[in-house]
Parts: C-alpha cells; sequence; structure tokens
C-alpha cells in the first residue's frame, strides 16, 4: 500500500461526510456579455476586437503591427500567417525569441475578461504562452459567458490534462507598488471575439 493509499483509506475510514457545496448568490448580470467581456479585456490591459467570422478575424489580426513580427505562430485554425511551426521545434528553448503567438481559447469570462485555454490547444510545447512577447487569443461570441461559475461549469479536462486562465497581459505590482506590464510574461494581449 502506498502512502496516498494509507493516507484514503484512513479518511473513508473515519467515517467523516463531505460537506455540501455552498450556494452561491445569483450575480446580477448587466448588459450583454460580450460586450462585458470587450470592456474587462481593457481593463486588465488588453486589446478587444469583435469580428464577424474568420475571415474578418485574418484581416483584422493581420493589421496589428506586432502580427508583421519575423517570428510568429498561429495555432488558431483558418487564422494563417504564422512563420514558426512548433511541430518541427524540439526543444521549446528554441523558441527563445519567438514574438507572437495566437491561440485559441475555449471559453471568454465576461466579469474578468479571463480566457480559458487549454494545454491541447498549445501544441507540442506548454511554453509558447509565456515565451512571445506579444499574444493574440481567439474566443467564439458562443462561448462567452458571464462569470467564473459559469466558466467551471463549461471547463472539461482530460486525465491527464492541463488548462489555465489567461487575462491581459503580464503584470506585477511588485517593486516599490508600481504597476509593470510585460515583466514575466506577454507586454500585449489582443483579445478577438468572432460572431
Amino acid at each position: 500500500m502506498t502512502a496516498r493509499d494509507a493516507i484514503l483509506s484512513a479518511l473513508r475510514a473515519s467515517g467523516a461526510r463531505p460537506a455540501p457545496a455552498p450556494r452561491h448568490p445569483v450575480p446580477v448580470r448587466q448588459g450583454e456579455p460580450v460586450a462585458r467581456f470587450l470592456e474587462s479585456v481593457k481593463s486588465v490591459g488588453g486589446q478587444s476586437y469583435r469580428v464577424p467570422d474568420a475571415a474578418a478575424l485574418a484581416a483584422e489580426v493581420a493589421r496589428l503591427p506586432v502580427w508583421s513580427s519575423p517570428r510568429r505562430v498561429s495555432l488558431v485554425p483558418g487564422l494563417p500567417g504564422g512563420t514558426v511551426d512548433l511541430a518541427a521545434v524540439a526543444d521549446p528553448h528554441e523558441l527563445a525569441d519567438l514574438d507572437v503567438a495566437a491561440i485559441p481559447g475555449e471559453v471568454g469570462v465576461a466579469e474578468n475578461g479571463a480566457v480559458w485555454v487549454t494545454g491541447a490547444s498549445l501544441g507540442p510545447h506548454r511554453a509558447v504562452f509565456v515565451i512571445p512577447e506579444h499574444l493574440v487569443l481567439v474566443v467564439r461570441a458562443g462561448d462567452v459567458v458571464n462569470d467564473m461559475q459559469e466558466a467551471y461549469g463549461r471547463i472539461t479536462l482530460p486525465r491527464p490534462g492541463y488548462g489555465l486562465f489567461i487575462s491581459g497581459p503580464s503584470k506585477t505590482a511588485d517593486i516599490e507598488q508600481s504597476l509593470v506590464i510585460g515583466a514575466h510574461g506577454a507586454r500585449s494581449c489582443a483579445v478577438f471575439v468572432v460572431g
């Protein structure tokens, strides 16, 4: 028997019953979720855009000044323009000079501008979201929810799985309580809502 099995066995034998989950109050929601999401993205230091379809997405992303950078990767289906093939990268250290990465999101959260990204959408290297100077996140309008409770209700992860919420560019205020953008990751984050 492993230590883990012994601990779990002791807990089961103790007869303790699981406590019911707390009831969350129904939040007051004002406005349409996509509009609130786009405003929340701006409030956390990102840029937000709404486009009607994939063709408009490609055109708007191409207009971003950062998209003209020489080293960029697109993991968003139907969004051309990547210059780096992640499948050909053997060691993530080869991505050290990656300028911009376009990544698909599965859920957008209106209350805080966060986008849920899974490890499966990051390709073979998880580092692709922390190494580049600039991020482009893409989420469908139908996948924007009001709050984190709704977001957690929509998230599924295979076992084993990996995922994270990204909310705007990297930020820290540790040093003399001055806000610094891009200290530990992307300096900019453009979020596109399609539909």
